[in-house]
């Protein structure tokens, strides 16, 4: 959750840490290493070949297809933009799955801080729906501009229903409930999303073994921990609305493993993030919110999330779902948290307890349970 986030899986290699991705038909549980929290797209989203990988442009981004450069073309920019783009693309594929790792680990881990200062002029709901609604019609003119292949109306409907888990209202109850609740504390709540989806797997029938429970039962411990100290209503209630964001998130993962959804990656993503922004704008309407005055720095905040926290950031996830093992992928859900507490103790002031240390390694080392006996159910350990 990016807002900080995300499909059936494909058998194709460079899609195997299918966050995005749903499973392939017949439809299989969800697992919780599948139901991450980013948006999905469904599992034939078309997955680069070793030839056209190897040919293709450095500076083509995921999912961005391109005709081969003739001699007299000049090289081409991210999504089709102007020569005089101020920057290039690594040129290398072990350089651009680094500038992807480093977009998603501090990009994702800011977003807490920009949420924050986002929230002194936004109401929550309204952040959440206007955030992701003005960043995924962004995503979908630089998708459209690919001539992808267009979803049908039933796909536009399952991206919108699991848009509004994924992102309107689990992005929604973050932004509420960090009201109350420090950034810090916030991200290291949210890492707890696989052991929720384990939950929901679990209630929806597939068989979960013992150390998953056993993870799951650990971070309840972190949670308890992280809590300590702090007994305020305010607090309490603001970390159960940060935990109920996250249930909703792991809800829609595991939705978007049951339902058809636009094949192609980018659109997807697109439909989901700006139809579930466009809900949550609705609803944070329909319930009275409104902005009454406007300052600067939340304003910033508000571009920083929209630009960089959304669009570039899930561009970049999507480049590693597609070209990394799962493993490398779902890191983010281990360095999010961290990048979370050090700027919010640097930049606001957060004091880092004993306790905030203490659930923050409790709650990682659950996630990283879990992660590894869903890895060795499926053989991939």
């Amino acid at each position: 959750m990016s807002t900080p986030l995300p499909p059936p899986r494909s058998s194709a290699p460079d899609s195997s840490a299918s966050q995005f991705v749903p499973p392939a038909h017949p439809p299989q549980s969800p697992s919780s290493a599948d139901v991450l929290p980013f948006p999905h797209a469904a599992a034939d989203a078309p997955s680069p070949s070793p030839s056209s990988s190897s040919s293709s442009s450095a500076d083509v981004l995921p999912g961005v297809t391109s005709a081969p450069p003739s001699a007299d073309t000049p090289s081409r920019r991210p999504f089709n933009l102007p020569g005089h783009f101020p920057f290039r693309l690594p040129a290398t594929r072990s350089g651009r799955v680094t500038l992807a790792l480093c977009v998603v680990y501090l990009v994702w881990g800011s977003t807490y801080m920009a949420v924050h200062l986002s929230l002194e002029s936004f109401p929550p709901l309204m952040l959440s729906g206007l955030r992701n609604l003005f960043a995924g019609i962004g995503l979908f003119i630089f998708a459209a501009r690919r001539d992808p292949v267009w979803p049908t109306f039933a796909e536009v409907r399952n991206a919108a229903a699991v848009g509004t888990l994924l992102v309107g209202l689990s992005s929604g109850m973050l932004a509420f409930g960090m009201r109350t609740v420090e950034t810090g504390t916030a991200a290291v709540m949210v890492a707890t999303v696989p052991l929720f989806a384990t939950v929901i797997a679990a209630i929806a029938g597939r068989k979960v073994a013992k150390g998953e429970w056993v993870a799951v039962g650990l971070g309840l411990v972190g949670i308890a921990l992280l809590n300590h100290g702090d007994p305020s209503s305010g607090s309490t209630a603001g970390s159960l609305a940060i935990l109920c964001g996250a249930v909703f998130w792991a809800g829609g993962s595991f939705l978007a493993g049951r339902l058809k959804l636009p094949s192609d990656l980018l659109v997807s993503t697109a439909l989901q993030i700006s139809l579930g922004g466009a809900m949550a704008t609705i609803v944070a309407w329909v319930s009275g919110e409104r902005i009454v005055s406007m300052g600067f720095t939340p304003f910033l905040a508000y571009l920083y999330l929209m630009l960089v926290g959304s669009m570039a950031a899930y561009v970049a996830y999507a480049y590693l779902i597609r070209h990394t093992s799962p493993i490398i992928a779902s890191s983010c859900m281990y360095v999010n948290p961290v990048v979370a507490v050090v700027i919010g103790a640097v930049f606001l002031g957060e004091v880092i307890t004993k306790w905030t240390v203490m659930a923050t390694l409790i709650i990682l080392a659950s996630v990283g349970l879990s992660f590894w006996f869903d890895y060795k159910r499926r053989g991939l350990v």
